[in-house]
Parts: C-alpha cells; sequence; structure tokens
C-alpha cells in the first residue's frame, strides 16, 4: 500500500485500478446523499469510473512527483472512508493547491474530514512548497463550509459557476475558501 500520509484515525494512500477501489468508488459515487451537491443525487455508472473518475483518481502531477487524490481508510479497520483531493491547479507549480473531500455517509459527523484537510495543508505548507490553498462547495452545502472553516481557511467569495446542468442549490451560486502560507504560520 502506497501510504501518503497518516493521522490519528486515518490513512491516506494512492489508489490503484484494481477492483476494490473501482467497488469503492463506485459504492460512494452511487449515494444520493454523497452526491447530492456535485450532481443533484445522481449515481455514477462503473464504466464512468473506469474511464473519467479512475484516470484524474491515478494522475500524477509533476510539482508533487505524487498524485492530487488518496483514498481514505480508518487506520484501525482499514474501511474505506472516501478520498480527498489537494491537488496543484498548475501541473508544473505547487503554489495554489485545491483541497477537498468526498466521504460516505458514515464518516460524516466524525471529524474525519476536518482531520484529513488540516493534515494535508500542513503537510502541503511544510513539505510540498504550497503557498494557498483554495476550496470551493455550493452556497448551501453548509457541512462542507463548515470543515473548511474548522480545517483553517477563511471565506473568500461567493461566485456563479458554469453548472453543465442546474440542481438544486445551484442557484445560490459557489463559495470558495482560501488559506495562505503566510496566514497558516501565522496561526500555528
Amino acid at each position: 500500500m502506497d501510504i501518503f500520509l497518516e493521522t490519528d484515525r486515518l490513512v491516506l494512500r494512492a489508489f490503484t485500478d484494481a477492483d476494490a477501489d473501482v467497488d469503492h468508488l463506485l459504492a460512494l459515487d452511487s449515494d444520493p446523499d454523497v452526491m447530492r451537491f456535485i450532481n443533484g443525487g445522481r449515481p455514477t455508472s462503473r464504466e464512468a469510473i473506469r474511464a473519467r473518475t479512475l484516470p484524474r483518481l491515478l494522475h500524477d502531477h509533476p510539482c508533487f512527483g505524487t498524485r492530487g487524490y488518496w483514498a481514505a481508510q480508518e487506520k484501525d479497520t482499514g474501511a474505506f472512508l472516501g478520498w480527498f483531493e489537494f491537488r496543484p491547479l498548475d501541473e508544473h507549480s505547487p503554489a495554489v493547491v485545491e483541497l477537498g473531500y468526498r466521504l460516505n455517509k458514515a464518516a460524516w459527523g466524525r471529524g474525519y474530514a476536518t482531520e484529513g484537510s488540516r493534515a494535508l495543508i500542513h503537510k502541503g505548507f511544510t513539505d510540498l512548497g504550497v503557498e494557498r490553498v483554495t476550496a470551493n462547495t455550493m452556497t448551501v452545502n453548509a457541512g462542507s463550509r463548515r470543515v473548511m472553516a474548522k480545517a483553517g481557511l477563511s471565506f473568500l467569495r461567493t461566485f456563479t459557476g458554469d453548472w453543465p446542468e442546474a440542481i438544486e442549490g445551484s442557484e445560490h451560486g459557489e463559495v470558495e475558501y482560501e488559506l495562505t502560507r503566510t496566514e497558516w504560520e501565522r496561526r500555528s
């Protein structure tokens, strides 16, 4: 197992193209509650997981020399919880990264998203040369916004994204949060 990061309760590891990871992603992306703020709750097909999702999750970023997405497992049980994103917006520069997470419902409300986000932010600012962390979600996604704030990011702006298909709540736009290295160091 290619472990990227460990916390008290989590192991973040590289995804593989093995059937087990495909099955985990299929279950995650087939839950209407998990996908509510992504695509309105529609399930993702196994074919789409293999053709679109997995290649994105397996991509190595030259500026990091590693991936931008990691499978999240519970440290004690090995249970798949979902994934975290910490990916550079420019393939060749680690300066600005996007933070994201998608966890199954069993993991919600247990602090995993905040714990994993804080650990990735710390690693980014101390080991990876990151200068700014950004994160986006729908304005109405209160749970994700709470995680962003608990992880140390501050509200930056509300904006209207280019939604290919409107979903419930998209009429309120999206929000962007950020944390700079300078601000992180000041708080630490």
